[in-house]
């Protein structure tokens, strides 16, 4: 198989674009209690484990070798070499999923990142070692191998992976030209690991000095904090602060992200797509008007941005929307804490319309210990989800800081784990990976559902204000937002395939002037600060090839499909529980379809701005009230 697990391993499933919000201090980990740190001795119980498991991984490959050129003989040998594979790509699953989620216990640890470079080298090998088995199938008559599905029922399992191959036989080399394309995958991840690194481990964060003449390192969860202040001027002060450092590593950041457009022109050119665009799209078999109509709905419906920046403006009384006020609480008093445990019981309450079924995978995850916590010294920033230990279980980080926008990053990564979870226990390995275009789905739905729960408590006037802010910041964000960057995104892969040079200085540029379009700088809606041009050195899903715009159309499919369920139409709610089984047994727009929504038109799109207007309509009621 064309190297399935090397390629999809580097996505898991993704932190939020925008990093988690991490509000708390860090902690020492060795003094956190076990309960609230993840245990990954049910992956392996120590690294002598993993180093023994490795072995065997290693000397079960030369098996690979002996089916090579003999695929055409019969259904027996063709399926023995896709079985032998996909358990290969089973246990090499494990091996990098322990590896990875120990680095990112505390990123600082040279023994893990020497781990990682192994597991990767390992991956390399694999690819290299199973890159004849495409090419091989390719060249069989097409009625031989329908033949060989018909004849024997093991075959079955891989119906859609051959059927994958053929609609991918353009984009597919030669025996040789495979292997080539699988040396490669060892240094894709370069720009990418030394993104996280320094970013996690060795930036060197300023300081701010607070109004009450406290210090506060702007590090990932220091800033966070800050642009959460009440005080403008704080705010003000750690924007400034937090992007003049980035922009001090401007070069150095220019050439990671240089390397990482590069790497995906390669990849574009070495399969023969068109674009980088049509490269990215191909594997889940995504139209590219997609893309494209997302980008120009945004455009078309950028007054209804405006309008919520205009509604933000007036709720903070200043005179002139700037982008540190962004994150700022539209009403400071109405702001409360929740402690992990009142979270646990806000989100099992909130989930309760999927049913006891749903509920109890979420209970698992909290009480087996799937859950990484709170921040630590090294510990990775944001959150993910990652269910790629398919015979153990999904584990989830966040770095939990008790406002409610850990408690919804929360939700979104459970989201992620419990698609993971119903995926591997429905299907075969073979077909128990998401597509990518669909795995923010499930996360997004999970913070409607939440969002719902919240306002339903919620009576006081002032804290339905602040929740339903709340709310539209998630249209802000996860529409507008994830739109802006894939535009960026799609902008600067097109400059790197006509052979534009892409440096610090040049991206500053662009990102610039696409955040001031969409943000309403020269309409005076909001003031987008020069500090604003390095922003994009902080966003790592630009380390995975036009992902960002995922975060839109699931933010709108989950929209339109969460409606129907929060209605308590039972029908909607067993086809999305069957989508979430689902996995990866059909193309995304497909499995999308069944769960009963079309993302080839425009309506959830529609649909989430007759959203978002309604909730500012009620925001403007309440806000009428206090005249």
């Amino acid at each position: 198989m064309r190297s399935s697990v090397i390629s999809a391993l580097s996505l898991l499933c993704l932190a939020l674009w925008i990093p988690v919000t991490l509000t708390a201090q860090e902690h020492d980990r060795s003094k956190i209690p076990d309960q609230y740190k993840w245990d990954l001795t049910d992956v392996y119980p120590s690294d002598a484990a993993w180093k023994e498991a490795k072995q065997k991984f290693i000397e079960k490959l030369p098996a690979i070798e002996k089916y090579q050129g003999t695929l055409k003989m019969s259904a027996d040998r063709l399926w023995g070499c896709l079985d032998l594979v996909d358990h290969l790509n089973k246990e090499f699953a494990r091996l990098f999923t322990y590896v990875n989620l120990s680095l990112d216990q505390d990123m600082r640890m040279q023994s893990y990142l020497a781990l990682q470079q192994e597991v990767d080298q390992l991956g390399a090998t694999f690819g290299e070692e199973s890159a004849f088995v495409e090419p091989e199938i390719l060249a069989i008559d097409p009625a031989i191998v329908q033949s060989f599905l018909t004849s024997d029922r093991r075959l079955e399992t891989y119906r859609h992976y051959m059927d994958d191959i053929l609609r991918r036989k353009a984009y597919t080399g030669t025996e040789r030209e495979e292997e080539i394309i699988a040396d490669a995958d060892l240094m894709s991840g370069v720009p990418s690991s030394i993104h996280d690194v320094f970013l996690n481990a060795d930036f060197p964060y300023p300081e701010v000095t607070q109004s009450d003449g406290k210090r506060v390192k702007l590090d990932q969860s220091g800033y966070s904090q800050q642009r959460r202040s009440s005080n403008r001027e704080e705010r003000k002060e750690a924007l400034a602060a937090f992007m003049g450092k980035l922009n001090d590593y401007g070069r150095t950041f220019g050439a990671l992200m240089s390397a990482q457009i590069m790497k995906d022109v390669f990849y574009m050119k070495a399969r023969k797509y068109n674009s980088c665009l049509e490269s990215a799209l191909d594997g889940d078999n995504i139209p590219i008007q997609v893309y494209s109509s997302l980008v120009e709905n945004v455009n078309r419906n950028l007054g209804t941005f405006h309008r919520y920046l205009k509604l933000r403006q007036r709720i903070l009384g200043v005179d002139q929307l700037h982008y540190y006020d962004l994150s700022a609480p539209l009403v400071a008093d109405a702001v409360r804490e929740y402690t992990f445990e009142e979270a646990r019981e806000h989100l099992l309450a909130a989930f309760k319309p999927l049913g006891n079924d749903y509920a109890a995978v979420v209970k698992k995850a909290f009480a087996d210990r799937w859950i990484d916590v709170y921040p630590t010294k090294g510990k990775r920033s944001g959150g993910y989800a990652n269910g790629w230990a398919y015979d153990v279980h999904p584990y989830v980080m966040v770095n939990y800081g008790g406002n409610y926008d850990d408690m919804e990053g929360m939700a979104h990564e459970l989201g992620h784990a419990v698609q993971s979870y119903l995926s591997n226990t429905h299907q075969p390995f073979a077909t128990s990976t998401c597509p990518r275009f669909v795995v923010e789905v499930a996360s997004e739905f999970n913070e409607a559902l939440l969002i719902d729960h919240m306002l339903k408590q919620a009576k006081d006037d002032d804290v339905r204000l602040s929740m339903l802010g709340n709310y539209l910041d998630g249209f802000a964000v996860k529409i507008f937002r994830a739109t802006l960057v894939s535009e960026f995104e799609l902008e600067i892969h097109e400059m790197a395939e006509k052979g534009d040079q892409l440096t610090g200085d040049t991206l500053n540029s662009l990102y610039a002037e696409i955040t001031r379009k969409y943000y309403g700088h020269y309409k005076n809606v909001c003031v987008v600060d020069d500090d604003i041009k390095s922003e994009w050195t902080n966003i790592p899903q630009l380390y995975h090839n036009l992902y960002a715009y995922q975060y839109a159309t699931a933010f709108t499919a989950s929209a339109a499909l969460s409606e129907l369920a929060l209605s308590g139409d039972k029908a909607a709610i067993r086809k999305y529980l069957d989508f979430l089984s689902s996995g990866g047994s059909d193309y995304s727009i497909a499995l999308l379809k069944k769960a009963g929504v079309d993302m080839t038109t425009s309506e959830p799109f529609a649909l989430s701005m007759k959203m978002m207007n309604r909730t500012m309509d009620e925001m403007e009621k309440i806000l009428g009230k206090k005249k």
